[in-house]
């Protein structure tokens, strides 16, 4: 019996949770990053296209402070650093189509973003045409070459491996890297 009560109650709270899903979905004063449309992970769902407000100053304010907020809390110390210096420097001047750009990249996965930006692989062609990818991977570049030598870089298209103890050499030295 108690098996059949919590199976209804189950059904009655399914029920009324697509209600206030379809009802939220369908006020237009709902806020624009909204938990229910969009997902801890991404800055937009896969069938709605994301929509930008820049009408007033809140709403700008808003949506740099959540794209500054993305860009440097990614849980990747290196891309923080790097994507929420470029990010503080040039989000003011972004118009919607960079806005638009910028959150593309947000969205890549860090491995990767961070591979592509550093020169380690070459990114895919969508990657590489966009134009904040472009600005960003320029600025990483442009600092590697005025800040670090050749020989303390990943070979491009090699992972970086090496460690510490790289100049040990010998019978018990690493084959690669810190091993």
């Amino acid at each position: 019996m108690a098996s059949v009560r919590k199976s209804a109650i189950n059904l009655y709270r399914v029920i009324n949770s697509n209600k206030t899903t379809v009802a939220a979905s369908a006020n237009p004063l709902r806020p624009l990053f909204s938990y229910s449309i969009f997902t801890p992970f991404s800055s937009h769902s896969q069938t709605q296209s994301l929509q930008i407000d820049l009408s007033n100053e809140e709403s700008k304010r808003r949506l740099f402070n959540r794209l500054l907020y993305r860009s440097k809390q990614r849980g990747f110390l290196e891309l923080d650093l790097v994507l929420g210096k470029w990010v503080e420097d040039n989000i003011q001047s972004l118009d919607e189509n960079r806005i638009r750009a910028l959150i593309h990249v947000l969205d890549l996965e860090n491995p990767d973003l961070w591979k592509w930006i550093s020169g380690q692989e070459q990114p895919p062609e969508s990657v590489s045409a966009n134009p904040v990818f472009a600005a960003v991977r320029e600025r990483v570049m442009k600092n590697l070459d005025s800040h670090s030598a050749p020989e303390a870089r990943a070979t491009p298209g090699q992972p970086w491996v090496r460690g510490w103890d790289d100049i040990k050499k010998g019978r018990d030295g690493p084959i690669s890297g810190n091993q």
